[in-house]
């Protein structure tokens, strides 16, 4: 067994210690340490300092040398003298028993020394600190079964269809704007209700998702959404009186409110593949909203303009079809759970009381920034996907077939949230955000004031690339930095009062173009585009929770 040397107490004489301690003193300064070489040869041929052995030796001082029961230090035995006491073996606990320890110290040696053979255990160097979040390591490793990433395939394509159905909604509007005012004689200003009323529709249901998925769960709160909205389309293919055409506007905002803020907060909250997913989600919505305005622009040169709807409450029905079969009315937590993404804070109803999270959203200065943030960025996404149709055919001289641009901004929207997702993890994603701001308020303008068809085509779907990513960063963005415990209900609140701009914008452009002319769309968007983007300088980059 390894062993280790002790210190044997040593009998203490102050009078010979303190005359010894004074001798000292008086004798050359360097005796104890210098000495003057004599060399020898043994009987094996080697040459030794004999000096050495002959060498005074100094007494021990009597702090050193009277008994204790206090630990010695190595530095303070290393002034220990072996002519002054005898050092023993003495048997190490065995909780003290290191694999790498010598071999047991000799009598006569001052302190154990470890052979030069030794080597110390391998230690892997620590890895370099990165100030870049995306080349950090991640805190989890995917350990989810086979069965576990199915289920979550299949949530995942299930919200994918959710919002494929919310740009179909959308796109549909811009290329049917003309139809309305010709088919109900009415101006700018009274079919830009249908924007407020969807406004409104929009702002209940960012209120009233809390309580309502805090008492009836995520399963149950989603697909009551997605029924809503089914009816109001059931009540818009008739053709009906305009007021209850307006009334169906309110309820599909409802709607669209509810699955729009749901969705956001579920997979803004899964542990793994969140960028992604949420870059094809957005796609998704991107891809319905490219292929509504192809359908739209031929129903608005038909008769019976308003099937179009028909095509909108079959897509509605397999919706709600879908939710029912795959969450099968169950909360947020038991899904994750079921899919192997789940997180601890990620279910509103699990946290304090909906009084108390109003209180804690209201306290910090940042929710106000990304609210206001995606208000601007909504509002610019409709204003543009519904206006850009009516200005091209009246300040450049499009035809029917105008809405096709529309349908060249949503096609780009859908291909930036996809093709753009390497050079976003390339550059990060918070210095893409910007450099696409900047990039976009170049192109608009550009259609302001660039008098041709073809570039101002080129332009909007230009701008749908690179406005494209920008919705997608700022959910996932806004899942690094705010509270985990207030995650669900933030991410609803910043999505569903966003989709305050998408009436507000609008209206406000149909306001204008009462007054001014339709020309007055490329001056507002690039003012709201500008202060877009001073927003975004304001957010805080660093992936620290505002805990």
């Amino acid at each position: 067994m390894p062993s280790i040397a002790a210190v044997a107490p040593l009998p203490v004489d102050p009078d010979r210690d303190v005359e010894a301690t004074r001798s000292s003193l008086e004798e050359p300064r360097n005796q104890d340490h210098r000495h003057a070489p004599v060399f020898e040869e043994d009987d094996d041929g080697d040459t030794k300092d004999t000096a050495i052995t002959t060498t005074t030796e100094l007494p021990l001082p009597a702090f050193l040398a009277a008994p204790s029961n206090r630990v010695r230090r190595r530095s303070e035995l290393a002034f220990a003298r072996h002519g002054h006491g005898k050092l023993a073996d003495v048997p190490m606990p065995p909780a003290f028993e290191l694999s790498g320890m010598p071999t047991p110290i000799a009598e006569d040696a001052m302190f154990a020394v470890q052979p030069l053979g030794m080597q110390t255990p391998a230690v892997e160097p620590s890895r370099a600190p990165s100030l870049n979040y995306a080349d950090s390591v991640p805190l989890t490793r995917e350990t989810r079964t086979p069965t576990q990433k199915r289920l979550g395939w299949l949530h995942f394509g299930v919200l994918c269809w959710a919002f494929f159905v919310e740009g179909w909604n959308d796109g549909t509007t811009g290329p049917l704007l003309p139809r309305f005012q010709a088919y109900y004689g009415i101006g700018f200003v009274t079919v830009s209700t249908i924007f407020i009323m969807n406004a409104v529709g929009f702002i209940a249901g960012a209120f009233l998702i809390v309580p309502l998925e805090a008492k009836f769960g995520f399963g149950t709160v989603i697909v009551m959404g997605a029924t809503v909205q089914m009816l109001a389309y059931a009540l818009e293919a008739p053709g009906g009186p305009f007021p209850l055409f307006i009334v169906a506007f309110g309820f599909i905002g409802f709607g669209l409110a509810l699955q729009n803020a749901l969705g956001n907060a579920y997979v803004g909250s899964v542990k793994f593949g969140k960028a992604w997913m949420l870059g094809v989600l957005h796609g998704t919505y991107g891809v319905g909203a490219f292929l509504a305005p192809l359908a739209a622009t031929y129903f608005s040169q038909q008769r019976h303009w308003s099937y179009h709807y028909l095509i909108s409450l079959s897509f509605a029905l397999i919706n709600v079809l879908a939710l029912c079969a795959v969450f099968r009315f169950r909360r947020q937590d038991v899904l994750m759970a079921e899919a192997g993404q789940h997180d601890i804070g990620t279910e509103p109803h699990q946290e304090e009381s909906n009084a108390n999270k109003y209180r804690a959203m209201l306290g910090i200065r940042t929710v106000y920034y990304l609210i206001a943030f995606a208000i601007i960025y909504i509002g610019i996404e409709a204003s543009l996907g519904g206006w850009i149709v009516t200005f091209i055919q009246r300040e450049r001289g499009g035809g029917a077939s105008s809405g096709y641009i529309s349908s060249g901004f949503f096609g780009g929207l859908a291909l930036g949230r996809v093709a753009l997702l390497q050079l976003n993890k390339l550059i990060g994603e918070t210095r893409a955000l910007t450099v696409y701001a900047v990039l976009c308020i170049g192109l608009e303008v550009t259609v302001w004031v660039v008098p041709s068809l073809i570039e101002n085509a080129v332009a909007v779907s230009a701008i749908g690339m690179m406005f494209g990513p920008m919705y997608p960063i700022l959910v996932n963005h806004s899942s690094k930095i705010l509270p985990r415990g207030l995650l669900s209900f933030a991410l609803g609140l910043i999505t569903g009062l966003g989709q305050v701009g998408s009436a507000l914008l609008p209206f406000f452009t149909g306001l204008l173009a009462a007054r001014f002319g339709i020309s007055s769309l490329q001056p507002l968007v690039v003012s709201m585009m500008s202060v877009m983007t001073i927003l975004w300088l304001l957010v805080p980059k660093s992936p620290r929770r505002i805990d």
